[in-house]
């Protein structure tokens, strides 16, 4: 994540429990007093990766970030059913439901970006607004008869897959994570975000079993909420095409670039990211 703000596993808030309609229990913390605004993290991640966030953040906002199921720490109320993204979306809304905290202002980073864009789709009034870095998954072209990654990425992720279900468990996280930020991250990261990732590498090969959703034209129309997209200056080309179009698709949409940010902008450039979510989530 070539993380130059590092974050505390041990700073974090006290760690709550939620259990939701569909009786899957939520592990999240929270901090701070006002409008809630709710984190979702994207893979190997889990409420942890926001520490840098709800630190600077809670001084203005009822800050909550959550673990989706089967993400650390994963215990058998936690891993009820199927791993999966359509699962990870309707967890959320029962999550925000079961808080009583709707509208919230909803903000995703990368696998999270894609649970959370289908979360403000599908349950438009629980989203008051909707942030969105680097979303993860394909994009849907118009014209286009099908989308999906491009081989070589797959290639990829199959053999981070092999090597993680093999136990060549560093040697996984490491290629995953240099192809999604850049060369050199893993061995550049944090103590506390390899710990984190190491914590959630078994997550890795249900999630490629489980391919995201192409962002199109026609869903992103009916985002109805005012929608902020982030994307770092040096993150891959992918994700920087996904905010590119989903800036240009979504009604009332405004897009920031982080200079000199890969993929895990909210860490290496937690300032910059932080002024970026208040000052949008506060107009």
């Amino acid at each position: 994540m070539n993380a130059r703000t590092d974050f505390s596993l041990l700073a974090a808030p006290e760690l709550s429990f939620a259990t939701i309609a569909s009786g899957i229990c939520v592990p999240y913390v929270e901090c701070g007093q006002g409008e809630p605004l709710v984190f979702v993290h994207g893979s190997l991640c889990d409420y942890r990766y926001w520490s840098a966030q709800t630190a600077a953040l809670s001084e203005h906002f009822r800050c909550i970030s959550v673990s989706l199921s089967h993400y650390w720490p994963a215990n058998e109320a936690c891993i009820q059913g199927e791993f999966g993204w359509q699962t990870h979306v309707a967890e959320l809304a029962e999550f925000i439901e079961a808080l009583d905290i709707a509208p919230v202002h909803l903000v995703g980073h990368s696998r999270g970006g894609c649970v959370a864009f289908h979360m403000a789709r599908e349950y438009p009034r629980l989203v008051k607004t909707l942030t969105l870095a680097d979303p993860g998954g394909p994009l849907q072209m118009d014209g286009m008869a099908e989308a999906a990654l491009p081989a070589a990425t797959n290639a990829l992720r199959a053999r981070v897959a092999e090597l993680i279900e093999g136990g060549e468990i560093e040697a996984g996280l490491e290629l995953f994570v240099d192809s999604v930020s850049a060369p050199g991250s893993w061995r550049k990261s944090s103590i506390a975000f390899r710990t984190m990732a190491a914590d959630n590498a078994a997550t890795l090969p249900k999630q490629f079993r489980d391919p995201l959703p192409a962002y199109s034209r026609e869903a992103a129309r009916s985002i109805q909420c005012r929608t902020l997209l982030i994307e770092g200056q040096r993150s891959p080309r992918m994700f920087r095409n996904n905010v590119e179009k989903l800036a240009e698709w979504i009604d009332y949409a405004d897009k920031q670039t982080i200079a000199g940010a890969s993929h895990g902008m909210n860490v290496s450039n937690a300032g910059a990211f932080n002024r970026l979510v208040h000052s949008f989530a506060s107009f």
